[in-house]
């Protein structure tokens, strides 16, 4: 049994998934550790690209797009180990970031997750954690993301201060996202309902609802290019995230469900039941 599982899932991101495999074998962890690339139907070459180029990677195709948390799903069941790393294809992984990621971790035995701060290239930090979604609460991080993003100083002094201090959030970021497999295998693993966003918000909550806590530390940084390749995909992202987002209130605040999709029905936003197959969607500016 190896200490470290790293679960990668790709779909059509070849040059961001060579950038991230790059970065990981030119710098690697000091723990035993397996990668993991799960591809979920890439038609871009990403499967040739590992295949012939990362060679040590255990390579797991899909044959088609199953979503985020179904095609992670196997990638774990695939490992055996102590420790699980969730990894976007997007990020790049600094020198001794996991092993200091795994050191928090350790040090901290009443957390189950443990979470970096995820900077951009320019080394902005992101506003990668907040409160347990909730029509106030997504309102919040709707609000604060945006005044960040446009450099009002009240909210870049309060994004600054919560990510240069180590605590507790309710949800941290899948794109970087370690946990203790004991603990992702009590809550069943990421709820497959969730083809794409918000299964992280979902999977920490399972975690606290077990009596652990979810750890932030600004003492590790893991820098985040938000899916650049796939910017043109902002529909597809829109359409998955108001999917995800009913779906996560109806299990998590049935009563407010009927009242979010009248709201979505009125704006034209309601989504359908069917999950598109090409749904290779980059992350949102913030949770909303």
């Amino acid at each position: 049994m190896t200490d470290l599982a790293i679960i990668i899932v790709s779909y059509n991101t070849k040059a961001d998934l060579d950038r991230c495999l790059r970065s990981l074998h030119s710098r690697p962890p000091t723990a035993s550790h397996d990668v993991v690339v799960v591809d979920n139907g890439s038609n871009d070459g990403s499967v040739e690209l590992v295949k012939t180029g990362w060679p040590s990677v255990r390579l797991i195709e899909t044959g088609a797009n199953l979503g985020f948390s179904r095609a992670t799903n196997l990638g774990i069941r695939s490992t055996a180990s102590r420790l699980i790393l969730l990894l976007n294809s997007d990020t790049v992984v600094p020198e001794g970031a996991i092993d200091s990621l795994i050191a928090e971790l350790d040090a901290n035995p009443g957390s189950a997750v443990a979470g970096p701060c995820l900077v951009a290239a320019t080394g902005r930090p992101e506003l990668s954690f907040g409160r347990m979604i909730s029509p106030f609460n997504e309102f919040r991080q709707k609000l604060l993301g945006r005044l960040y993003d446009a450099g009002v100083p009240f909210a870049v002094a309060w994004v600054r201060r919560w990510t240069s201090r180590a605590h507790h959030p309710d949800w941290i970021s899948g794109a970087c996202l370690l946990v203790r497999r004991a603990e992702a295998e009590r809550v069943g693993l990421l709820d497959e309902r969730f083809f794409l966003y918000a299964e992280d918000v979902d999977f920490c909550a399972s975690i606290r609802a077990g009596g652990s806590t979810v750890l932030f530390t600004p003492a590790v940084e893991v820098v985040h290019l938000r899916g650049r390749s796939v910017r043109h995909a902002a529909a597809a992202a829109e359409l998955l995230y108001r999917r995800s987002q009913v779906a996560f209130y109806a299990k998590h605040h049935p009563r407010w469900t009927p009242w979010l999709r009248a709201y979505l029905r009125l704006r034209r936003r309601l989504p359908s039941a069917a999950v598109p197959d090409n749904s290779n969607a980059p992350a949102p500016p913030a949770r909303v």
